[in-house]
């Protein structure tokens, strides 16, 4: 049997390069397909070492650094992608990676991270921190996400099967696509991520810094409650804000290597999480170090995070995604920190391992594919035919 995984493109290591990772350790025979692949040979070693066949758009002027102003093209780039020959086909996708073309007598399954964010319900969101919202390029920038959403639509009926990251995804899937999915929750590499040393007394957060993170919301929450020390790790367009708050009692430490910021994860007090994600690794691997979670109310955190009315409960959480919410939420855990043991964290978090990510993806493909056989063979079971077939009488004539 001949296997295709599909992913958008590689440019970096991260959450959905780690779900790649697993798909390439079940069928490492697969061949492996991108819009792009400029992975740096330190993370290709993560993928097995495996290249990717690639599209035009990786011979486009500035594509390794700016290839999202490549994204009107995606779509047919993606369909230029011959996979014929491939009896199965996975695409990894938060894009467009499964819009590639399949046949009839191959077997589709998409692994969704999110319809296209910023083509669907995220679209407002994306155009204002863009900077997008007014004026001509608004106006050019909402004519190609109309173009995108369209075409978003229209392939998802060459997909045979959907596996969402969570159910906040499946519930997006079954808005844009009007199609049923399965969850398989991302791998967690809990092997990594364990409890080690003493607790201190600081609350950490770390991410991107970028608008949707609400970094500087955290920072300045943060400030409001001189008493309590936030230490802070991660870089980019919201640095500048953050820092423009200068509280006293808050650590911006910027970039730093994963060693530091597993060091900094392992002791906090809690993990202090802002965004409405649409699954959430980061919360996932602060509850393997043992650690428990402040996290935003909303979107994956939900499925991740076990809130006090459970019985074992690994975090608390706040409503809104502002100061006084977090700041609430913060005296919140005070008061309840000693019912939220490491213990519980880390079995919280082992419950999404890669282990038992491999295993369920590995066994959904196999019973669809075993399916599917069936399918075939009852679609090709020739028709019965009579042994003898009656005759009808010829007219007679008359002279």
């Amino acid at each position: 049997m001949k296997i295709a995984i599909v992913h958008d493109w590689l440019v970096t290591y991260a959450g959905a390069e780690r779900a790649l990772a697993s798909l390439l350790r079940i069928w490492p025979q697969a061949d492996l397909f991108a819009v792009i692949d400029f992975l740096s040979d330190k993370d290709r070693v993560q993928l097995g070492g495996k290249m990717a066949t690639t599209t035009f758009i990786q011979r486009l002027p500035g594509a390794r650094k700016h290839y999202q102003r490549y994204l009107p093209l995606m779509p047919l780039a993606i369909e230029q992608l011959d996979l014929s020959g491939y009896d199965l086909v996975i695409s990894s996708s938060h894009a467009v990676a499964k819009g590639v073309l399949t046949g009839p007598d191959q077997l589709h399954i998409s692994y969704v991270y999110s319809p296209i964010r910023y083509a669907w319900d995220l679209q407002h969101q994306y155009l204002r921190e863009s900077g997008l919202d007014k004026g001509f390029k608004g106006r050019l920038a909402r004519m190609v996400l109309h173009y995108m959403r369209l075409w978003d639509q229209r392939t998802a009926a060459g997909v045979d099967e959907f596996i969402a990251v969570s159910g906040f995804i499946g519930a997006r899937i079954g808005k844009a696509y009007r199609r049923e999915s399965t969850v398989i929750y991302p791998p967690v590499d809990t092997s990594s991520f364990t409890a080690q040393g003493p607790r201190q007394d600081y609350y950490f957060t770390a991410s991107r810094m970028v608008p949707y993170k609400r970094l500087p919301m955290i920072v300045e929450a943060f400030a409001a409650m001189p008493d309590k020390r936030l230490v802070v790790i991660g870089d980019g367009p919201d640095m500048a804000r953050a820092k423009a708050i200068a509280a006293p009692n808050v650590s911006l430490l910027g970039y730093q290597p994963a060693a530091v910021m597993l060091q900094h994860m392992r002791a906090a007090k809690a993990f202090v999480f802002a965004a409405e994600e649409d699954f959430g690794i980061s919360p996932l691997e602060a509850q393997a170090c043992g650690t428990p979670v402040i996290a935003y109310g909303k979107g994956g955190a939900l499925e991740t995070i076990l809130g006090l009315d459970h019985p074992t409960p690994t975090g608390v959480f706040f409503q809104h995604q502002d100061i006084e919410s977090l700041c609430a939420a913060v005296r919140e855990f005070e008061a309840a920190q000693a019912r939220i043991t490491p213990t519980a964290c880390r079995l919280n978090a082992e419950r999404f391992s890669v282990s038992r990510f491999e295993q369920q993806f590995e066994a959904f493909v196999d019973s669809r594919l075993a399916s599917t056989r069936l399918a075939v063979q009852d679609v090709r079971l020739p028709v019965p035919i009579p042994n003898e077939l009656p005759v009808r009488a010829a007219p007679i004539e008359s002279a």
